[in-house]
Order: structure tokens, then C-alpha cells, then sequence
């Protein structure tokens, strides 16, 4: 499952995510989203998340799913998959979160964003939302770094 996300991952690698303007563009360079290689990821995971096999834990407005922790596979990246239409839970980023994003139904957004690169820098915090409707959003964390606040 993991080469499924292969492309996603290597466009991350090693990224500064401190200037996230200049990340974005940088990941949309490296694996535009917008590219017949996206859509067709984007149609795989959302096939995927159909037949239950990623972000298939919890109830909308948040499923997710743990594809894999931080390894050398993943290049020392988690990959989590989830599937979202309102708010989830809050949380910190200590080295940053890298997003892709794909629109399910509706005109969704995410943190405002449309579908495509969404990146946090490191430290930052927030309630992760989808609002407008419905997105599948892979979310690469470096070294699997992330911490839940209440």
C-alpha cells in the first residue's frame, strides 16, 4: 500500500515547510496537482477510502486512518489518510504537516485552501476543517511528529 503514496511522499521529502508559500510551490513542482498522475492517485484513493482500505476508523466528519508510521520506507515520514466534512481534533505540528488534498464532493476547502497542497509550518496549531463539502486529505507527517491539545 505504502507505493501507492510513493509520489506524494517523495515530493516531501526533505521540504522546508518554515516559508509555506514557497513550500507549495515547491510540492506543486514537484508533483503538480493539477497533472493527469494526480487525478489518477487522487481516483485510486478515493477508490481506497470506498472500499474501506484507508480512513475507514471513526464516523463523518472525520474517518482516518493510519497507512504507516515514520520509517526509511516512507522517508521518515507517517502517512495518514482522512476523510473529512466539518471540523476534527486539535493539534500542534512540532516539524509541520504537509496535505494533499482531494475534493470528494461539493467545493470543499481546507483551513480555507482548496483542493491540492495545503502545508502547516512547524509549530504551528490549529482545528483542522473542511467546510463546503467533503475531502480526502493524505496528511505526511515529519517523523510521524504530532501532538493532540485538548
Amino acid at each position: 500500500m505504502i507505493e501507492t503514496f510513493r509520489p506524494l511522499l517523495q515530493a516531501a521529502h526533505g521540504l522546508d515547510l518554515s516559508n509555506v508559500t514557497a513550500a507549495r510551490a515547491e510540492l506543486a513542482r514537484r508533483f503538480d496537482p493539477k497533472s493527469a498522475a494526480a487525478r489518477e492517485l487522487a481516483a485510486a484513493l478515493i477508490r481506497l477510502s470506498s472500499e474501506g482500505k484507508i480512513a475507514a476508523r471513526g464516523e463523518l466528519p472525520v474517518k482516518w486512518g493510519r497507512v504507516s508510521k515514520a520509517t526509511p520506507e516512507t522517508l521518515d515520514q507517517s502517512i495518514d489518510v482522512v476523510l473529512m466534512n466539518g471540523a476534527g481534533p486539535r493539534h500542534r505540528h512540532p516539524s509541520g504537516e504537509v496535505n494533499f488534498c482531494i475534493a470528494v464532493d461539493g467545493a470543499p476547502t481546507f483551513e480555507g485552501q482548496p483542493a491540492g497542497w495545503v502545508v502547516m509550518e512547524p509549530g504551528s496549531t490549529h482545528v483542522p476543517t473542511v467546510s463546503g463539502g467533503t475531502m480526502l486529505i493524505v496528511y505526511l507527517l515529519p517523523r510521524g511528529e504530532m501532538e493532540f491539545l485538548t
